[in-house]
Formats: structure tokens, sequence, C-alpha cells
């Protein structure tokens, strides 16, 4: 899957096809091409082990993670 940003040119909005897809595709202009469209969440998501080791050494350590947040 290849994702792309969508970026406006005038009045529309575009979305570019790397060259690299364009070459091995041999695509020209004027090519029909099919595209899929969908909105897509780049928000990591943290393991749940690694969340839950986290949130213990916040408590255990609080006046730690206060001392880095002030510097």
């Amino acid at each position: 899957m290849m994702v792309q940003k969508v970026r406006k040119v005038g009045n529309s909005y575009v979305v570019t096809i790397p060259r690299e897809v364009v070459e091995s595709q041999h695509l020209q202009e004027g090519d029909a091409v099919a595209i899929e469209v969908r909105k897509v969440d780049y928000r990591v998501q943290m393991d749940p082990d690694v969340r839950a080791a986290f949130e213990r050494s916040l408590e255990m350590y609080p006046e730690d993670y206060d001392y880095l947040g002030e510097n």
C-alpha cells in the first residue's frame, strides 16, 4: 500500500505518484489508473505491556518524571 499526502493546487486536490511507481508500472501521461481513497490514521499505538510498565514506573518514580518534564 502506498500512502501519499493530499495537496491543494488551485481549486483542486491532488495526490502524486512517486517516480519509482510510475516507472515500475510503465505509466504514461493519460493512462487510466485505479485508486482506493481512505484516510490513514498515523497515531502510534503503544503495546499494552509497554504501557502497563510505563504506568507502573510513573507511579513508582513521579519525582523523576517531574524532573524530566522541567528540563
